[in-house]
């Protein structure tokens, strides 16, 4: 038996207020919500990739367990636009040679880091294909 095909992917994290999480990621990432579930709140990432913020599930030990990275060619653009936002950068669009990316960091709402990252290896699967 081969296995199954898995359709889509959530990756669901603890939200310590669902309405500051939802003007970050909404209002400010432009991810739409996709599900209001009262205490969990789901966002598009792709047509296939979900992010949920839940006000029920245990709180990380640490936030700086999490890093939720997007994967975006534009990082310089990301950069510009969370600078036009106000949006504190955690560490500005930087080449990291050993993993061959380009990468930016910030912070949401519940303290984890967003990663807004290029990758340079042609290996990486592109968009589509």
């Amino acid at each position: 038996m081969q296995r199954p095909e898995i359709d889509q992917q959530v990756t669901f994290l603890y939200a310590r207020d669902l309405a500051e999480t939802a003007v970050f990621y909404r209002d400010l990432l432009c991810l739409p919500l996709v599900l209001d579930q009262g205490s969990c709140q789901i966002f598009g990432v792709t047509d296939t990739a979900f992010i949920g913020f839940c006000r029920h599930i245990d709180p990380p030990a640490s936030s700086d367990y999490v890093i939720l990275t997007l994967v975006s060619a534009r990082v310089e653009e990301w950069h510009q636009y969370l600078q036009q936002h106000g949006v504190p950068i955690e560490k500005p669009p930087t080449f990291y040679e050993k993993f061959n990316i380009t990468h930016l960091f910030i912070r949401d709402p519940n303290g984890y880091l967003v990663e807004i990252q290029t990758f340079h290896d042609p290996v990486w699967p592109a968009v589509g294909g």
